[in-house]
């Protein structure tokens, strides 16, 4: 393993970059797992095809090379976390279905830009069922970048978040802006998104941004805890992952995934062991 790191600087690069994610990952995937927002952080995340079809449109049609597709997945990221939680507070009692038909828009928005877009887009393609190989310095201090930017939010608001995710009438009570609040952690789950989408892609972001913090809430019930085990078992998985795809020559974001999907079914398979 080591000599791998050593003679291979794309799969170092690559693991700086899954272990950055991994603590954005860590820290938001365990509110959406309390909060129980697993559907609406889907639909955030598969929402971003759009604007990742749109931007890679205009850079290739009208030569825009200012415009890439990490722009575009940030924005629709961003516009669809806004506009579900806006229907969240507004319009509870159809919420799931019109977060389906966000999911579903976005997505044939993206296949239509991409569709028109000419040339081969493998670009598009990485960053869908991700490459993490690819990644480059630049896109390692973006990374972190965002990094820094959920860690400082989340350090000012995480009692305000706590109070949300458990009960929010009792927050609004206490005087908090709750529905502010909610918004400001769907645009951290959104910056999520696009943090997981250079490690795993967009497509398979709900395993890695779900089952670490998933598999945190069985071994603690102290939110703080659970964050600390869902980003080291993000890191695991990433690590494990990396380097399981390097030498079977698989796609480096699904079997990262997939270790992911394993390891959330042993421990389920082990639990219920114990139940019986």
């Amino acid at each position: 393993m080591i000599e791998a790191l050593y003679n291979n600087p794309f799969l170092l690069m690559a693991l700086l970059a899954g272990f950055a994610a991994s603590i954005t990952n860590g820290i938001i995937g365990s509110y959406v797992v309390v909060k129980r927002i697993v559907f609406i952080a889907g639909s955030i995340a598969h929402s971003v095809l759009g604007g990742m079809g749109l931007f890679l449109w205009l850079n290739r049609t009208y030569g825009l090379e200012w415009l890439n597709p990490m722009q575009g997945a940030f924005c629709a990221a961003l516009l669809s976390a806004l506009l579900i939680g806006w229907i969240h507070l507004k319009y509870k009692e159809r919420e799931d279905t019109v977060i389906a038909a966000l999911w579903s828009t976005g997505m044939a928005l993206g296949v239509i830009f991409i569709s028109l877009t000419p040339g081969y887009n493998v670009e598009l393609m990485n960053f869908l069922f991700g490459n993490i190989l690819w990644v480059s310095e630049n896109d390692l201090f973006y990374l972190l970048g965002l990094d820094a930017l959920v860690l400082g939010t989340t350090l000012i608001f995480h009692k305000k978040f706590l109070a949300i995710c458990f009960d929010e009438e009792q927050a609004a009570l206490q005087g908090l802006r709750v529905q502010a609040l909610y918004l400001l952690l769907l645009c951290l789950v959104a910056v999520s998104v696009v943090l997981l989408i250079q490690t795993v892609g967009a497509i398979l972001v709900i395993a890695m941004l779900a089952i670490p913090a998933a598999l945190g809430s069985t071994l603690t019930h102290s939110l703080s805890r659970m964050m600390g085990i869902a980003i080291a078992l993000s890191c695991l998985f990433t690590l494990i992952g990396t380097l399981a795809s390097y030498q079977l020559n698989w796609p480096p974001g699904a079997t990262i995934a997939l270790i992911a999907a394993l390891f959330y079914l042993l421990s389920f398979l082990r639990a219920r062991s114990k139940g019986l």
